[in-house]
């Protein structure tokens, strides 16, 4: 139960952003109380969350994530996706894969232009900045922050699979950029193969996220809300049922535990008042649930759960977006550097690993496999590869933008899936698509139980010009992959079935040369990569934009000061806000949304400028 009768401010949930904006807050006004509702588990010096390889666990065993399943999609092959999200204090930040990748300064400026002043570029460049403390050498001061609290490294390591993919690139593609210590994260680079760095603290080898660095390390915070000092409390395995109103002000929230529905008792709502505001802070898949049980949504999508119009937003759960990944694997030679043993779990062959990381914070164990890629950007012979589907998105969207990427494509050291035989060393190629046009949504079930399934359909593919991009990047990914000097073959059932009798067959054990010729593919061969794609594509992880900040009238559901349309004394701040895509890895842009929204929120609850 709460401590307090009453809170000046109460979250529901306790994700990325919400962890940012309760520590400043906490900081610049200790009176402050304030309450976090989250659905999940504390994180708090859990090996599974600050021991960066070790953060499969997290996600591929349920641990402190939810997964969303969506209906079944002929452009999939008739299979359903699983998306999971973050379901802890910390959120994304405290179980993602930690790469750090920073949205194109267009992508902001997109964001400003659609009606939300204050939102574009020169605004969040700077936040992006304060957050920070960029422990990479000769990083450019104007684009990286050294002071902030999270921390950007390369991690533990260098691995020699990231060393060669970037050897690679500069003999390979010798048109673009190839430099161990160039940086693609600046907001305009494209085109640039470079390290792909990390959110680990280079000095603990620790994993970096919002909930370690802005909540746990408050003076005189504990776990427990009935023992603290302190005026931030957090309440866990809770979720937020809906908001409550009075006189179409938000003064508090009703929630249930956990609990009540594993074991089957009946669902009994509690309730938590807030004096001040009520932030939403739920993510792309909570976030739009909790405003729909609350009244706030579509006609139709609110009639089906038998719930009360109090606000008519159509763009409640609207304007799904994340990215399409794929990932290709392939044998690597014995004395490559693998996290694929540390990914098995097994604590015998991880306890030396344990060790130096205890030690010195470093090593495997303080990586995260992904060592370098590219943000990628075709030219003109490329974009006739890709082909007529794409033409009009170019033209469209990408032409006039030379800042934004078309896919983001790397290398990892290791087995995602945690396929590979124990002892075994292997490697991928991953890469996603950065803007898909695919648009889907997300809605709630029931009335009641917020851990009932969402109707969720994320439209992955749906639109004919996403799938040409996976096809061309995955064979850009295979030619890097064959002359890399630790190529030992392709691990078939994670490729495409060609026919043995085609020229994209591919037997080989060991690299080509550098200047060998490309694979030729046929009609045939693009189908069976088609095929591959759609029986294989999964989300990033990057779910975004359904309670997009756009004008009401465009389907928004919230102002640029993140108000909820039609009601008062409520927003909504974490990457649901986002009114459309970004060319990058999300984690980066909940952090900037993190802060933006601390701006805003300390100005509406009046607190001096100086503690900002």
């Amino acid at each position: 139960m709460p401590l307090f009768d009453t809170y000046d401010v109460i979250f529901a949930g306790g994700g990325t952003a919400a962890c940012i904006i309760a520590g400043r807050l906490a900081r610049a006004d200790p009176s402050l109380k304030i309450l976090i509702i989250e659905a999940g588990s504390h994180s708090f010096d859990l090996p599974r969350h600050v021991q960066p390889a070790r953060y499969l666990n997290s996600l591929g065993k349920a641990h402190a994530v939810t997964f969303h399943q969506s209906v079944k999609s002929d452009k999939l092959g008739g299979r359903s996706l699983i998306v999971p999200a973050g379901c802890c204090v910390g959120g994304g930040s405290a179980v993602n894969f930690m790469i750090y990748t920073r949205a194109s300064a267009s992508d902001y400026d997109d964001w400003e232009k659609l009606g939300n002043p204050g939102w574009g570029s020169d605004t969040l460049i700077p936040l992006a900045r304060k957050v920070e403390t960029y422990q990479v050498p000769s990083g450019d001061p104007s684009v990286h922050g050294f002071t902030g609290p999270i921390k950007v490294s390369h991690g533990g390591c260098d691995t020699n699979i990231g060393r060669e993919f970037i050897e690679t690139a500069a003999q390979y593609d010798p048109e673009r950029e190839s430099s161990a210590h160039a940086d693609f994260n600046d907001f305009y680079s494209v085109n640039v193969y470079a390290p792909w760095h990390k959110y680990i603290d280079s000095c603990t080898g620790k994993r970096s996220d919002t909930a370690h660095y802005f909540l746990y390390n408050l003076p005189n915070f504990t776990l427990d809300p009935l023992e603290s000092t302190h005026n931030v409390h957090v309440l866990t395995h809770r979720r937020v049922v809906k908001v409550l109103f009075e006189n179409n002000r938000a003064v508090g929230v009703e929630y249930v535990a956990r609990e009540d529905i594993d074991e089957g008792h009946p669902i009994q709502p509690r309730t938590a008042r807030a004096s001040r505001l009520v932030i939403l802070s739920s993510g792309a898949f909570g976030s739009p649930a909790i405003l729909e049980r609350s009244g706030i949504g579509s006609a139709q999508h609110l009639a089906e759960a038998n719930i009360p119009q109090v606000v008519d937003l159509p763009g409640v759960g609207e304007n799904y977006n994340d990215h399409d990944l794929c990932v290709n694997q392939y044998n690597a030679a014995d004395d490559s550097d693998c996290l694929d043993d540390l990914f098995s779990g097994d604590e015998e062959i991880i306890k030396p690993h344990l060790k130096e990381w205890q030690e010195k914070g470093t090593g495997l164990l303080a990586h995260n496999s992904v060592d370098a890629g590219v943000k990628l950007r075709p030219t003109p012979k490329e974009l006739e590869e890709i082909g007529p589907a794409f033409r009009s998105a170019w033209q469209e969207f990408y032409a006039n933008a030379p800042d934004k990427p078309v896919a983001l494509f790397g290398v990892a050291t290791g087995d995602f899936r945690n396929a590979a035989p124990p002892g075994c060393k292997t490697f991928g190629v991953i890469y996603t698509s950065t803007y898909p046009r695919s648009l889907g949504s997300t809605h709630i079930t029931s009335a009641e139980n917020p851990w009932a399934p969402l109707k969720f359909d994320p439209q992955f593919l749906h639109d004919p010009a996403d799938l040409p991009v996976l096809r061309w990047v995955y064979k850009r990914g295979r030619e890097f992959a064959r002359r890399m000097k630790s190529f030992r073959g392709e691990i078939r059932d994670r490729h495409p079935d060609f026919s043995p009798e085609s020229s994209a067959w591919n037997a080989s054990t060991e690299p080509v040369p550098i200047d060998a010729p490309n694979i030729e593919y046929s009609k045939e061969d693009d189908e069976a990569i088609d095929d591959y794609i759609r029986a294989t594509v999964s989300t990033t992880w990057h779910s975004l934009g359904t309670c997009a900040m756009k004008p009401r009238e465009a389907g928004g559901v919230v102002d640029s000061r993140l108000n909820v349309y039609g009601v008062e004394n409520l927003k909504v701040a974490d990457i649901s806000i986002a009114p459309s895509n970004v060319g990058a890895n999300t984690n980066n842009t909940a952090l900037v949304i993190g802060e933006k929204a601390f701006l805003l929120i300390a100005e509406d609850l009046g607190l001096p400028s100086i503690c900002f």
